[in-house]
């Protein structure tokens, strides 16, 4: 089966047919290193990061390539805010911004390009625009022509006199049409600035990703991500740059924008203030979480933040790694690994007791990344697996065997997704072992009726933040999060 995406510029899902078969070439727009990224900025990453995952497992060859806005008016205000250079503060954000993604288990794209590294390089894209009679020259400063682009609108679905009329647009001397945006803005006092042919100053906004997308990908490049909010007019400027400049396009394939977050039924802004920092949330919850809150539903859609969307997505992911524990403690030294699978399209279907949901998984994801569909493919898994727990700890048999192809399967599809176990896979194997020491000690004090005994072992285990859950064949434990002092 094919993989399907939405195209936002033709607004429909097609199959994605790359440029070159087998490699998908995708630029996403990266943080303006400005301030703390919220919750709402930190979905979109997830999901692009979730995306090139699958990209990977379903066997394409990718290049993904992201980039830091590390010159922008916010950053100069910034700067003057904390008193300190530009370059202090976009050294400052990049590195929270990382570490934030870290948090939420976003690998790093393959190429990180930061705007004051491409200034040249935009330099002479807008030398080439302007020779082109794309753009023009005023005072100092540089302007897109947007009347000189047929196209323009195509993204977005406007008109030049929808948003002349939708739009209150303030004059600005030396534009030629009150929609022209700016290719280079003219050094003031006390900026930072680059040498150009129209005197000292910094590229503007759009130029950036026009330039260093197609610097790394080329032309034609295959996928274009963001959030929603910048198809108009960030995305609508890059086509025209790129397409003006090349002289043909298309600039991209496919066009993917993840929706937005809303808090009460307002977008989560730095500008209105109702923001949740990424790293607020992630000191409540582990960052797996957050991920699941992000990933359950389909990127396209608008997506509620709350306490109580959060609670649940913890609810839901903790049934998940309490199934981990449980088959970690059936299974002993049976427990398999995360397998590193790959499940080509072209493959032949998975066989085994696995393979069903296997199919299933990779048949949602294929139609524009259903997650909703993924996600109840796994629980389904799960709830499947319960079943086999207690037969497996008793001993070698059928369930035993089921429960180990489950446990497999189950590493495999949500390592797809991201998520990470490593409590509950007993990667701290020293831990492990003296839990299950201290766990034999409280059964040996349970049968010779020393209850006292065993009550306190419990208690300990419980306050170091290990769940125990006896059951028919024995105890079982999983580590958590130890509670709070009272």
């Amino acid at each position: 089966m094919p993989i399907k995406v939405h195209d936002q510029m033709l607004r429909s899902t097609v199959v994605l047919e790359t440029r070159d078969p087998g490699r998908i070439a995708m630029y996403v727009c990266g943080p303006t290193v400005y301030n703390l990224i919220h919750i709402g900025n930190a979905r979109t990453f997830l999901w692009f990061d979730f995306i090139r995952r699958y990209f990977l497992y379903r066997g394409w060859q990718v290049t993904y390539v992201m980039n830091y806005t590390d010159v922008d008016d916010r950053i100069i205000e910034r700067a003057g805010v904390e008193g300190v250079p530009a370059d202090a503060v976009t050294s400052k954000y990049s590195k929270a911004f990382e570490d934030d993604m870290a948090a939420l288990g976003v690998n790093p794209a393959d190429i990180i390009c930061r705007a004051t590294d491409h200034v040249e390089d935009m330099v002479e894209a807008i030398d080439g625009l302007v020779e082109r009679g794309s753009a023009y020259e005023s005072d100092g400063d540089v302007f897109f022509s947007i009347e000189s682009f047929d196209a323009y609108g195509k993204l977005s679905g406007r008109t030049l006199e929808d948003m002349r009329a939708g739009e209150r647009i303030e004059p600005q001397a030396g534009k030629r049409h009150p929609l022209d945006f700016a290719l280079w803005k003219s050094a003031k006092e006390g900026e930072p600035s680059w040498p150009s042919p129209w005197g000292p100053g910094r590229p503007g906004w759009h130029i950036e990703c026009s330039v260093m997308s197609t610097k790394y990908l080329g032309m034609g490049f295959d996928i274009h991500g963001g959030a929603s909010d910048l198809t108009f007019p960030h995305h609508e400027n890059e086509i025209a740059q790129a397409e003006a400049l090349a002289g043909a396009g298309p600039f991209v394939r496919f066009w993917m924008h993840a929706g937005l977050v809303q808090m009460e039924s307002q977008k989560m802004s730095k500008s209105l203030g109702n923001v949740v920092l990424v790293r607020d949330v992630v000191a409540r919850y582990p960052g797996e979480v957050a991920r699941y809150w992000a990933l359950a539903g389909s990127y396209r859609t608008q997506l509620t933040f709350s306490d109580g969307v959060l609670d649940d997505s913890a609810q839901a992911y903790d049934r998940w790694s309490t199934f981990l524990a449980a088959a970690r403690h059936a299974l002993g030294g049976d427990m398999p690994a995360t397998p590193a699978a790959t499940r080509p399209a072209d493959a032949e279907p998975p066989e085994g007791p696995g393979g069903e949901y296997v199919q299933r998984f990779t048949d949602t994801l294929d139609d524009d990344f259903n997650s909703s569909g993924a996600f109840a493919v796994v629980h389904d898994l799960v709830r499947e697996a319960n079943r086999c727990v207690e037969g497996a700890q008793r001993g070698p048999g059928e369930d035993r065997n089921l429960l180990i192809a489950f446990t497999e399967t189950f590493l495999e599809l949500t390592s797809v997704m991201g998520f990470r176990f490593d409590a509950a896979t007993g990667s701290d194997e020293l831990t492990a072992r003296l839990i299950d020491y201290l766990l034999e000690l409280r059964e040996g004090a349970r049968r010779n009726k020393e209850f006292a005994a065993a009550d306190g072992i419990r208690d300990r285990l419980e306050s170091f933040g290990v769940s125990i859950e006896d059951t028919p064949v024995g105890p079982r434990w999983r580590l958590g999060t130890p509670p709070a002092a009272a």
